[in-house]
């Protein structure tokens, strides 16, 4: 059984949506995720059952059957394979990959998802510190927590960013912020949460809360 570009869509952001969520993944969450109304939600929810491949039950919201997560799992593979090779491979800049990225999640064929896995080495992460699903749909859960957490005088690296729109990545390309660089936080504001971090020993600046809660830290390495 097939499924079109925006029943993978739906099943993407069901199971991104899922790993916030203790319960179902409500409509209302779906709708905001995907940039429509909880009306269009419901219908396309509707269809996805029929094909089992979510479960909806009121009042506890929508789950993923298995087919329904191996799928998912496989588009964002793909996804995040196509973003690495287009950063390592054909120099694109790490905001400029998402939207290309999206188009190419769609082309069915298991054997050039797998090539392209090969071809590249098997990476673990994406150009984004994402995980990248391997063949068979695992994946590694990193024991990553968010700047925001960090206590002051606390240092980690950042593996991570956890909006990836272009905006945000463009932030912080201009506050020489990347995956990989060293944070020290040298003092949080208490008034606003936003902290005074230390760049790679060298360079001191002042980063939001809106900023600090959308970067993945590892305080291990």
């Amino acid at each position: 059984m097939t499924n079109t570009q925006t029943e993978e869509n739906y099943l993407k952001a069901i199971y991104s949506l899922s790993l916030e969520e203790t319960k179902g993944v409500s409509t209302n969450s779906i709708a905001k995720a995907m940039d429509t109304k909880a009306s269009s939600v419901t219908d396309m929810v509707k269809k996805l059952a029929q094909k089992k491949l979510v479960d909806h039950i009121k009042y506890q919201g929508v789950t993923l059957t298995p087919t329904g997560q191996s799928i998912a799992l496989n588009i964002i593979r793909k996804h995040r394979l196509w973003e690495y090779f287009l950063v390592e491979k054909l120099d694109f800049p790490w905001d400029e990959v998402h939207e290309i990225a999206e188009q190419l999640e769609h082309v069915s064929s298991k054997a050039l998802t797998n090539r392209l896995d090969q071809f590249l080495g098997h990476p673990k992460k994406d150009p984004h510190g994402d995980p990248i699903p391997d063949v068979h749909g695992n994946v590694v859960i990193s024991k990553d927590i968010r700047l925001s957490d960090l206590a002051k005088a606390s240092t980690g690296i950042i593996t991570g960013v956890l909006d990836s729109s272009k905006a945000f990545l463009n932030f912080l390309a201009d506050n020489n912020l990347k995956l990989g660089s060293k944070i020290a936080v040298a003092d949080i504001y208490d008034f606003d949460q936003s902290m005074v971090v230390l760049i790679d020993e060298k360079e001191k600046t002042i980063l939001s809360n809106q900023v600090t809660k959308n970067l993945n830290i590892n305080t291990n390495d």
